[in-house]
C-alpha cells in the first residue's frame, strides 16, 4: 500500500471517529432528551465547524496553506465549545486530542505543549461540571493528557523520520550528480589523453611512413613501384582514419541521458518523470550545467515543494538551443524567494549565455535555455 493511500485511510478513520463521538448527542436529541448545556443548535454549530476545519487542515487545502494559524485557532475554539457544551456526551473530549495532534503537525512545540495543558484543563472542567469527585476529575484529565502526549509523540516522530528521509534523499541526489560529473570528467580526460597519444605517436609515425614511401616511389624500379604506390595509398588512408578517430574522441558528447537517469533513479519521493530528446548533444560545460540544474530542481522538490510528481524535460529547440523545463505538482510559492540554490542555478545558466525563469504560482516551474554546442 502506497504512502498516499495510507494517509487517505488515516484521514478517513479519524473522521469516522469524530462522527461516532457525536452519536450520543444525536440519539438523545432523537429521543427527546438534551445532553447539551444550552441550545442544541449551538453545539451542532461548534461540532460541524470543527469537522469542516479539521477536514481543511488534514487535506492541506489551499486555504489551510495560506492561513494555518487562523484555522488552527478556530479548530481549537470549536473543539472546546463542543466539549464544554456537551460535558455528558461520552467520549466527546477525544476531539481535543485530535486538535493537539494537528497542532503538533503544524504549530511550534511550545504552542503544542501549551495546547495540551489547556485541553487537559478543559477535560477536568467538564468532569467537574458532571459533579465528579476530585479523583475522577484528576484521572480524566490525566488520561486525556496521556492520549494527547502519545499523539504528539507520534506526530513528532513521523516528522523527524520524514525530515531524515528528505535529508538522505537530498544527499543521495547531490552525491549522484557529483559522481556523474566526476565520471564524465574522467572519461573526457581519458579520451583527450588517448587522442593526444594517437596524434603524437601513431599520426607522426604514419606521416613519416608516407614521406618515406614517397621517396621510395621515386627511387624504386618499375617492378617495385606498383607495390610502393599501393603502400603509400594504404598509409594515407590509415593516417586519415587516425585523424578521424582523434577528432571523434575530442568531439564525443557527454553521456547526459545516462547521468541524469542515474540522478533521478530510486528516489522515494517525489516520482520523477524524465524525458530527454535524442537530438540533444551538449558540450561538456553545457552538460555539467544541465546536471547541476537537474540536481537543484530535484532537491527543491524534496525539500520545499511537498510534491508527489516532478516532470523534467530536456529538448533541442529549432534555433539549436537546448531547453530544460521542469515542474511539479507541489504547493508552490506565490512569493518566490531566491535562495542560494536557485541563485546558483541562474548564475550557472547565465554564465553559458542562457536564460532562466521561475514560476511558483501553481506548483514550482523552471524554464531554462542554453546555447547549443
Amino acid at each position: 500500500m502506497t504512502e498516499s493511500r495510507l494517509e487517505l485511510w488515516g484521514v478517513a478513520s479519524l473522521l469516522v471517529v469524530c462522527l461516532l463521538v457525536s452519536a450520543p448527542v444525536l440519539l438523545s436529541q432523537l429521543a427527546g432528551e438534551n445532553l447539551t448545556v444550552g441550545p442544541v443548535w449551538l453545539w451542532w454549530m461548534c461540532y460541524l465547524g470543527y469537522l469542516a476545519l479539521l477536514l481543511l487542515l488534514l487535506t492541506e487545502s489551499a486555504v489551510a496553506r495560506r492561513r494555518p494559524g487562523a484555522l488552527l485557532t478556530l479548530l481549537t475554539l470549536c473543539g472546546a465549545g463542543a466539549v464544554l457544551l456537551a460535558p455528558r456526551a461520552g467520549f466527546i473530549a477525544i476531539l481535543l486530542v485530535f486538535v493537539t495532534a494537528v497542532s503538533a503537525h503544524m504549530a511550534s512545540q511550545r504552542m503544542t505543549v501549551a495546547l495540551l495543558i489547556v485541553n487537559s484543563a478543559l477535560v477536568a472542567l467538564t468532569a467537574a461540571f458532571q459533579g465528579g469527585e476530585a479523583t475522577d476529575i484528576l484521572l480524566s484529565a490525566l488520561i486525556y493528557a496521556m492520549l494527547q502526549a502519545c499523539s504528539v509523540w507520534a506526530v513528532w516522530s513521523q516528522r523527524r523520520e520524514t525530515a531524515a528521509k528528505e535529508r538522505l534523499a537530498v544527499a543521495i541526489t547531490e552525491l549522484k550528480a557529483t559522481t556523474a560529473l566526476l565520471a564524465e570528467s574522467s572519461r573526457s580526460a581519458e579520451r583527450l589523453r588517448i587522442a593526444r597519444e594517437l596524434h603524437d605517436l601513431v599520426g607522426h609515425q604514419l606521416t613519416a611512413l608516407v614521406l618515406e614511401l614517397e621517396v621510395a616511389s621515386h627511387r624504386s624500379g618499375p617492378d617495385a613501384n606498383e607495390h610502393v604506390v599501393r603502400s603509400k595509398a594504404l598509409a594515407r588512408d590509415l593516417l586519415g582514419d587516425v585523424r578521424h578517430a582523434v577528432g571523434e574522441l575530442r568531439a564525443r558528447p557527454p553521456q547526459l541521458h545516462q547521468a541524469l537517469t542515474e540522478i533521478v533513479a530510486d528516489l522515494p519521493h517525489p516520482r520523477v518523470h524524465l524525458s530527454i530528446d535524442e537530438d540533444v548533444e551538449p558540450d561538456e560545460a553545457c552538460a555539467a550545467a544541465l546536471i547541476r540544474c537537474t540536481q537543484e530542481v530535484v532537491t527543491n522538490a524534496i525539500r520545499h515543494a511537498e510534491a508527489e510528481n516532478l516532470w523534467i524535460t530536456i529538448g533541442q529547440a529549432a534555433t539549436g538551443n537546448i531547453t530544460l523545463s521542469a515542474h511539479d505538482d507541489g504547493r508552490g510559492a506565490p512569493l518566490l524567494r531566491m535562495g542560494n540554490g536557485l541563485t546558483g542555478l541562474r548564475e550557472r545558466i547565465e554564465h553559458l549565455g542562457g536564460a532562466v525563469s521561475f514560476d511558483g504560482r501553481s506548483g514550482f516551474r523552471i524554464d531554462a535555455t542554453v546555447p547549443g554546442s
